[in-house]
């Protein structure tokens, strides 16, 4: 895409523009339901314990209203970002998602190649298939970050960060929110356990995982290290003395602790807390274009996208996702017009403003037209 789009060519991602399957979002989610069977669906759409944490993201992002500009030439607008030395034609990850395979016999490699062909960046998790190696021979010209559950000592940690700098990624993420699995009741209720789930080992050493292990990878490795999970300015600010790059804001999509606070009411205390010193990531119940508009201007850097990528994978495997990316980009680009500006670098929290959410949060609240039952299973 070039430099600095036109609005009218984003449109052809319009009804009848282009002949595509899916002109609107919530159309992979509807495709997706049709496609999978109940135990994949509950794992894309449940959270842990009450599902309150997953429920406050959507709410946090729900109470932020924007704050438009007019009068502006706003013609032409440019949704591309510069993150890790790359430019990407939106500031979006596809986040890491464990056991893609359930949802396309591709897995991460056909999430990495849809990245790659759209110019978005992918973190493919741990404990997805086909591997980090796997996926790197698949997309070898993807912007490619490999995130790591720590489930063996010094030497498991050491093999999988030499691994992934010789396959080429980008940088390493360490995920740090998992010291204890959830209870995510879906699962439970069904009696059901993912063949990953059952075939782990490890959890002693995640129970374990300190600070020690960040100044290992730092003090041994030049890749730049991201830390996934973090939630409080004090441990944005442990980050920062271990000189991580990187501080990724989640709190894993609602899936570990419960009654946590949503990510967008997070993001504002860890931009103080790092002050410039850091680039930060942000997951949690982002699945509109307005909802990466919102980010970006509370001071993210990139904003990872989990669920929406898993319904739209479900829905058509790689092709899906590249469609996925498209519409997100529609909506981030008539976002950004519709705010009087023409670049993500002339957006700023002065664009937002407190709201009172209108919609009861859950799970799909993002889709409106959207005739699911939330919490069936």
């Amino acid at each position: 895409m070039n430099e600095a789009t036109p609005i009218q060519a984003a449109r052809n991602v319009e009804l009848g523009a282009s002949g595509e399957e899916f002109q609107n979002l919530h159309e992979f989610v509807r495709k997706a339901r049709a496609n999978l069977h109940q135990n994949a669906w509950d794992y894309i759409v449940g959270a842990a314990e009450t599902e309150t944490t997953m429920r406050r993201n959507r709410m946090a992002l729900d109470e932020i209203a924007f704050r438009p500009r007019v009068l502006r030439n706003v013609a032409r607008v440019d949704a591309s970002v510069e993150v890790f030395g790359r430019k990407l034609r939106l500031p979006v990850m596809l986040a890491p998602v464990g056991a893609l395979e359930s949802f396309d016999p591709g897995g991460a490699a056909s999430v990495a190649r849809a990245a790659g062909s759209f110019g978005a960046a992918h973190m493919i998790s741990s404990v997805t298939e086909p591997g980090l190696e796997n996926v790197a021979k698949a997309a070898p010209d993807a912007l490619r970050i490999f995130q790591l559950y720590v489930r063996g000592d010094d030497a498991f940690v050491e093999d999988h960060v030499s691994r992934a700098v010789a396959g080429g990624y980008t940088a390493f993420c360490l995920t740090v929110d998992t010291a204890h699995y959830s209870r995510r009741e879906r699962d439970i209720a069904k009696r059901y356990v993912r063949a990953s789930r059952a075939r782990s080992t490890g959890g002693d050493f995640q129970k374990g995982l300190e600070w020690r292990t960040v100044k290992l990878i730092k003090d041994k490795y030049k890749i730049p290290l991201i830390l996934k999970g973090i939630a409080t300015a004090e441990d944005a600010a442990i980050a920062l003395d271990h000189g991580v790059e990187w501080v990724y804001v989640s709190n894993h999509g609602g899936r570990q602790l419960d009654h946590g606070r949503g990510s967008m009411h997070v993001l504002p205390e860890i931009v103080k807390a790092i002050a410039g010193r850091a680039r930060i990531m942000v997951d949690g119940s982002f699945c509109r274009g307005a909802d990466i508009v919102k980010a970006i201007a509370s001071g993210a850097d990139i904003v990872g996208i989990g669920r929406l990528q898993c319904w739209a994978l479900a829905a058509k495997g790689e092709a899906g996702v590249v469609r996925m990316l498209e519409l997100l980009e529609d909506e981030v680009v008539r976002s950004l017009g519709l705010l009087g500006v023409t670049s993500f670098a002339q957006l700023d929290k002065s664009y937002l403003h407190p709201a009172t959410a209108t919609n009861l949060p859950h799970v799909f609240s993002a889709f409106p037209l959207l005739e699911i039952e939330p919490y069936r299973y």
